[in-house]
């Protein structure tokens, strides 16, 4: 492969001052519609505090917000999609159920979908970009609600597999793939018996079930789909890439270590997005730590003269 830092068929480059700018109503829109759901649910919280959510419902919705999240950043993103370290079979296969329980598909079709976006990021063939939408105000709206989660409901993509040869010539990897509905059920099932647990109540079944299943899933779901929508619009950018990715330290920190898409997008295969000391990135924190205990090996990381080679003047 003629270029070290993808796990896909070199990008396509263009001029880079293209890049370099992103106007004021992009960035206002773009933060309204990423705020407001998640300050509607922290209203929500609020007011049912002591009726329909407390502290048990919280540490379930932690928990398995952690877990999960962690499954896509550590599992689906590092490892499986860009080969960013080499661990076990059972260590796989763990990540593997846990990024499955986030609910954003197979592994082998998330992992393909996010390499297609690598190669075409923010031109044509990107399948969340949020540029290619027209201008004004109505190609903003239009943009984010693509990049967000419109490109869900479009036709999928024909030809993805070509982008995942190699996690599909993976027994493992393809076997967790085609299980994808029963870890799915059990990402439901296991917050609903754990309020059940805790609770000794049939209405903690129920609410494990809403706190730690279908609200963790919109949580994590919207944390992720910010990453293509918000870090290719709002944010700083510290090294040359060929598209719009953007550093944004609120989602470093929600997404754990994802937000850093600008360094993401300028070294790919790295373990490490927060190349700085202050870019917290619990992803890579995690990964170091099951390094200590021999789970994960041959973590990938840029070397500095690599970063200084790429970083903007």
């Amino acid at each position: 492969m003629n270029n070290p830092d993808l796990t896909t068929p070199g990008p396509i480059h263009h001029d880079q001052h293209h890049y370099e700018r992103v106007d004021f109503v992009t960035r206002l829109v773009n933060f309204i519609a990423v705020t407001l759901p998640i300050l509607g649910l922290t209203a929500a919280i609020i007011l049912l505090w002591g009726v329909a959510f407390n502290w048990v419902y919280l540490m379930i919705l932690g928990v398995m917000y952690v877990l999960t999240g962690l499954g896509i950043t550590v599992g689906y993103h590092r490892y499986f999609t860009h080969r960013s370290f080499k661990t076990s079979a059972p260590v796989a296969a763990t990540l593997a159920a846990l990024g499955s329980m986030a609910v954003e598909g197979p592994i082998l079709q998330w992992a393909a979908v996010h390499r297609s976006h690598h190669q075409h990021s923010d031109h044509d063939d990107d399948p969340h970009s949020p540029h290619t939408h027209g201008a004004g105000v109505w190609g903003v709206l239009k943009g984010f609600w693509h990049a967000h989660m419109g490109w869900l409901f479009r036709s999928k993509t024909r030809g993805l597999a070509r982008y995942v040869p190699d996690l599909r010539r993976e027994r493992l990897t393809r076997w967790m793939s085609r299980l994808f509905p029963l870890w799915v059920f059990l990402g439901l099932v296991i917050p609903a018996a754990l309020g059940g647990v805790l609770t000794l109540s049939w209405t903690g079944v129920l609410l494990g079930f809403i706190w730690g299943g279908l609200v963790r899933i919109f949580l994590v779901h919207h944390i992720t789909w910010s990453v293509n929508s918000v870090c290719h619009i709002w944010g700083s950018r510290a090294f040359r890439s060929h598209d719009h990715s953007r550093n944004n330290p609120i989602f470093g920190v929600l997404a754990f270590g994802e937000g850093w898409h600008n360094n993401h997008h300028a070294f790919p295969t790295s373990a490490r997005h927060g190349l700085r000391w202050w870019q917290l990135d619990i992803s890579y924190l995690v990964i170091r730590a099951m390094a200590v205990f021999g789970l994960v090996s041959e973590i990938r990381i840029p070397t500095p003269e690599r970063i200084a080679a790429k970083r903007l003047t």
